[in-house]
């Protein structure tokens, strides 16, 4: 496992920006409250060990099954009504363009969204069924964003980051403090690691409560580019490949402004798993729980199913955060793993 110390030296051009504080986030949770649930914290016993109790965050449960719906909302409900009226865009692997046509349509504005021709179908269907218009270009999420700008350009639409945004990071930062009310002697939380909104917006909530709490990124071994970046400094590009773990897909901006930064400064671990890690969590969060989750949602259970993660103290979170997997993807997957693995 990676370890990135909280003492690391952090470029000082890495702060030039507006970086987003927890003031922000409680802003965001007073602004989005009509949009988000306050999803539930589910024990889980079998996780759970005699030096230590396990919760599932299950912000799977939001309307658009996944947590991206908070960081969009706060997104747009921050723009001008100027802003709004031109339209948005914005690029996804899935669960933040749904979370933008959500938000669009419950708005009555224009919303276009770019993705790949690597996104689920099942996905894609949901974007539409909310009526965005869709923009279906190129291999891979960075071919996605290159046409999504360019319309921003051309069209003049307003741009709605992914995750490399301040109102973006602090609206996924709304899960860190749901965190600290249901559970407020949290030691560890795992949580999904790819472009690094949802870490870095979550990481800051908890780090400004304690610095003590251990925040744990987790992604899957193919093509985890965010960690590959941390390893090298800055960040990197690598091809992107296909996983269970879809919605981790995708790189984080060789211009990243605050992701990265936030990734450096708040991350204590890293774990990255295999496909078979990543199916069985899956599977077991579906026996165990009744849950359904993508990939994605699944690679913090994962990874303690697996064995992957030590000195986690005494109360752990992981956020289970996704739930919009590809029905026959997901049979397969139980296919792979049988109820019996788990006995």
């Amino acid at each position: 496992m990676l370890v990135f110390r909280l003492s690391m030296t952090i470029s000082p051009n890495y702060f030039t920006f507006n970086m987003p504080t927890l003031r922000d986030i409680y802003l965001a949770r007073q602004r989005i409250a009509g949009i988000i649930r306050h999803t539930p914290l589910l024990p889980s016993p079998k996780l759970s060990t005699p030096d230590y109790e396990v919760f599932l965050k299950l912000d799977s449960l939001q309307d658009t099954g996944a947590f991206k719906l908070r960081g969009a909302s706060n997104k747009i409900l921050s723009l001008s009504d100027e802003e709004r009226a031109r339209g948005v865009v914005t690029v996804s692997t899935g669960n933040h363009g749904r979370a933008v046509a959500y938000v669009a349509q419950k708005l009555g504005i224009r919303a276009v969204v770019c993705l790949s021709h690597d996104v689920p179908q099942n996905k894609v269907a949901a974007i539409r069924a909310l009526g965005a218009e869709l923009e279906i270009v190129g291999r891979s999420q960075d071919d996605a964003e290159v046409r999504a700008k360019e319309l921003r350009d051309d069209e003049g639409l307003t741009w709605v980051p992914p995750f490399d945004d301040p109102a973006v990071i602090a609206g996924q930062g709304t899960l860190g403090l749901e965190l600290l009310i249901d559970l407020p002697d949290i030691d560890t939380a795992l949580i999904p690691l790819s472009g690094g909104g949802l870490f870095g917006g979550v990481a800051l909530a908890l780090k400004s409560a304690d610095p003590n709490i251990r925040t744990i990124g987790v992604s899957m071994e193919r093509a985890p580019v965010m960690v590959k970046s941390l390893e090298a400094g800055e960040p990197v590009e690598l091809p992107e490949q296909d996983t269970l773990a879809d919605s981790l897909r995708g790189g984080i901006g060789l211009d990243n402004r605050y992701t990265f930064a936030l990734a450096r400064r708040y991350l204590d671990d890293t774990v990255l798993l295999s496909e078979d890690d990543i199916g069985a969590g899956m599977a077991f969060a579906f026996y165990e729980h009744g849950v359904v989750l993508e990939g994605a949602g699944a690679v913090g259970i994962a990874a303690l199913l697996r064995g992957k993660v030590a000195n986690v103290g005494r109360r752990v979170a992981v956020l289970a955060c996704g739930r919009n997997v590809d029905p026959n993807r997901f049979l397969a997957v139980l296919a792979q793993h049988p109820p019996e693995t788990f006995s």
